[in-house]
């Protein structure tokens, strides 16, 4: 749970033919993630144009299913072979044929869909015009000393409008009115229509166009607008059958051919990372755990009956950069990956911190937010959510449960201090005293932190910088030191020599580190030195005071429910109980969100920040995937 699973790097040699088998056996072993770690020797990608053939087949196969029907759940049989290289061209050759059929049926669908469309338009505007019993073709007419314009203006500007344009020798006649929309007709002479555009535009007038399948008269365009309708209507039945026809003959086919693809698709997928080869010999190379190499011998015996050669290697820390890092969470713990995930992926061998993320960030936002009411509310509300929110709902429920428990700690519930007492103290009367717990748990948070940095170091062979460097052993006996010493300052202990003692000698040892490590001239060794040590102490500093938001946070909290409470006293029962209610509605949205980022940042930045690189490759497992 702490690290990820140890892995073994495998190179599986066998006939070239043969290579689509082996990685089906792999996909179907499910553990499998490719690499490129093919010896130098083979120098060729005898899947590359495999891969290419499978990539045009299944981009076909994706479109024929999606335009043109297929999508039944399809099973693939324990014992079924991949395609070879001539399968796959021939089913693509097959795939490109039917797959130009049905586009030209499917493209006489869309364009019957356009037409419907048109009609529809054609539709909602005669509904308009309807009222109108004139020939509009000469109405509209171009030539001719009268300009005519139809659109609507609101019908409150239509008296005003008609009095305006009759100066100008412009008539104004309404036909219809929709709701406060006015529609009319305006005719003038067409020599001074320029004149009165600016009139036209004040009203608010929208000009109406009228499509040239519609300047007739009303009537007689209807008429012809219902055979339209009859005429594409008809159509779309008879190609409806056609192409209905079509997915009956081809799915049986196109059912067999995502199988194929299916089958295919390990190879394909393997050959991006590098299937290498030579002559009439292929290797497939790729990482698996190492607990699972006699499984994959099991499973690779049964299928080539000792046709084939595996070598199997030790991973090195030396490579754990490239190595993908496999880790493996209980169900509880999965919501809270993609949050850590989030600022990277840990380094093979490195230390997971998922769990101990996990643990913190609820600590956190429990300590923050403590309130039985508002851990309740959020609490309910994630699970009623659940299938919604998904995953992340657990994340909900955790942290409310969690705040439930600091409210019951902190005598809370919905901003009431006074209802229950404190099972351990009270914000608000105990400021202090929750300062410096939040400053401890800060101490206690950075040191542990420096030790998971010391163990990620020795881990990846970089001894020195464990030992003597701000972030290894160094520091932390820096960091112990002066947190003893300061602490001895504010009288809580007397032992005063050795945290001074201890502090000054981590701090040299970085100093001294410092200047070994830097390859410059003396003097910009001494700079870097001195620059790098200040910055040491400085950075620890910092981050340690940075927890005394979490003190400020629970402090915020209670005085956030006194204004509340303060503004509702002030009024009657009705509007003293709204504004006690919407006061907490206020409390649990806004401050719930900001201390929940507020714990996330105290976990990345004095957290993760300190160990955790994130630079780490994801295992990307080789499977089939469901065909549907």
């Amino acid at each position: 749970m702490f690290r990820a699973e140890p892995l073994v790097k495998i190179h599986l040699h066998v006939l070239a033919s043969e290579a689509a088998d082996a990685a089906l056996v792999l996909a179907h072993f499910g553990i499998y993630s490719p690499a490129r770690h093919a010896p130098e020797a083979l120098s060729e990608y005898p899947a590359a144009a495999y891969r290419e053939t499978w990539l045009e087949a299944e981009s076909r196969t994706a479109k024929l299913v999606e335009r043109c029907g297929g999508s039944s759940r399809l099973s693939l049989p324990a014992d079924a072979e991949a395609p070879t290289l001539d399968d796959l061209e021939r089913l693509n050759r097959w795939l490109k044929e039917v797959l130009g059929t049905c586009l030209s049926a499917y493209e006489i669908e869309v364009r019957i869909e356009d037409e419907i469309k048109h009609l529809d338009a054609l539709q909602e505007t005669l509904a308009k015009l309807e009222h109108l019993d004139v020939d509009l073709a000469y109405l509209l007419r171009p030539e001719g000393l009268l300009a005519v314009n139809i659109g609507s203006l609101p019908a409150g500007s239509l008296k005003r409008l008609r009095e305006a344009l009759s100066m100008a020798g412009f008539l104004v006649s309404s036909f219809d009115t929709l709701g406060d929309q006015a529609y009319a007709v305006i005719a003038g002479p067409r020599a001074r229509h320029d004149e009165v555009r600016g009139l036209l535009a004040q009203a608010g007038w929208r000009e109406m166009p009228v499509p040239m399948e519609l300047r007739t008269h009303p009537q007689a365009a209807r008429e012809w607008l219902g055979e339209e309708r009859q005429r594409v209507a008809e159509r779309s039945r008879a190609e409806t059958l056609i192409l209905n026809e079509m997915r009956d003959r081809y799915r049986p086919s196109l059912d067999e051919a995502r199988q194929q693809i299916e089958l295919a698709r390990p190879l394909a997928e393997a050959a991006a990372d590098g299937v290498r080869g030579h002559g009439t010999l292929a290797s497939l190379s790729g990482w698996i755990p190492r607990r699972q190499a006699d499984k994959l011998k099991g499973d690779l015996e049964a299928r080539f009956h000792g046709h084939y050669w595996l070598a199997i290697e030790p991973a090195s820390f030396a490579e754990a950069a490239t190595i993908p890092s496999l880790v493996h969470y209980p169900p509880w713990l999965k919501p809270f990956v993609p949050l850590v995930r989030s600022y990277g992926i840990p380094r093979y061998g490195e230390f997971d911190p998922t769990l101990p993320f996990a643990l913190t960030y609820l600590l956190l936002f429990g300590a923050m937010f403590g309130d039985i009411g508002h851990g309740g509310v959020i609490a309910a509300l994630s699970a009623l959510f659940f299938k919604r929110l998904g995953k992340a709902a657990w994340i909900g429920v955790a942290a409310g449960v969690v705040s439930m428990v600091f409210g019951l700690l902190y005598g809370s519930i919905f901003g009431y201090e006074d209802i229950i007492e404190p099972l351990w103290l009270s914000p608000l009367h105990n400021p202090i005293h929750v300062l410096s717990i939040a400053v401890a748990f800060g101490v206690g948070f950075i040191t542990l932190t420096l030790l998971v940095n010391v163990h990620n170091r020795l881990i990846s062979g970089r001894v020195a910088s464990a030992l003597f460097d701000s972030g290894g052993l160094a520091g932390l006996a820096f960091y112990i030191g002066a947190v003893g010493s300061f602490t001895n300052l504010a009288g809580a202990t007397m032992i005063t020599r050795p945290f001074w003692i201890l502090a000054c000698a981590g701090l040299l040892a970085v100093a001294i580190f410092k200047w070994v490590e830097t390859r410059a001239g003396l003097g910009e060794r001494t700079l870097v030195a001195a620059i790098e040590t200040l910055e040491t102490g400085t950075n620890l500093f910092a981050n340690t005071l940075s927890f005394i938001r979490v003190a400020a946070f629970s402090l915020n909290h209670v005085a956030l429910a006194l204004a509340v409470f303060a503004l509702a006293n002030g009024l009657e029962s009705v509007g003293h109980w709204l504004t006690i209610t919407f006061g907490n509605v206020v409390i649990i949205v806004l401050e719930g969100g900001i201390v929940a980022i507020q714990a996330l940042r105290l976990m990345y930045y004095e957290g993760f920040s300190r160990f955790f690189s994130g630079d780490g490759t994801p295992f990307i497992p080789l499977k089939l995937a469901d065909v549907k």
